[in-house]
């Protein structure tokens, strides 16, 4: 395992995966982190928002252990606060793909067609996601 330390995070390699750093739930880094995620998933929903138009309720950050992102049935998105240590092509690729969710609720072709709208090398991006990046 290969440790580099940018800006007081850590970033783990292991099986030439990054690891993103993990904060402390409630510590400063941690609501940092979590701030910083939102500022960001705001600003790119706004952005992408203006070619798609979809109608979303409320935007959430969290801790989870397992996803990037989700969209429930009332419009809610979440997004996981370490999309804010992704690379911006990789952030943006999880907040359209949770957007589009909005147009269609599943991954039909009709969903993988939305995202291809804004995002026309999303299979590259979610192959990059999978293989270069941990929780």
């Amino acid at each position: 395992m290969r440790k580099i330390r940018i800006g007081g995070l850590v970033f783990r390699f292991v099986d030439a995966r990054t690891r993103l750093p993990r904060t402390r739930r409630g510590s400063e880094k941690h609501e940092e982190a979590k701030a910083a995620a939102r500022a960001l998933a705001h600003a790119r929903l706004a952005h992408f928002n203006q070619y798609y138009g979809f109608a979303y309720a409320k935007v959430f950050i969290r801790s989870q252990k397992t996803r990037w992102g989700a969209c429930s049935a009332k419009g809610n998105l979440g997004f996981n606060y370490r999309i804010a240590f992704l690379p911006p092509h990789l952030a943006d690729y999880v907040i359209v793909h949770e957007l589009c969710h909005l147009g269609a609720f599943n991954h039909s072709p009709a969903f993988w067609n939305l995202v291809a709208e804004t995002t026309p090398n999303h299979k590259e991006l979610r192959r990059e996601l999978r293989t270069s990046y941990r929780f």
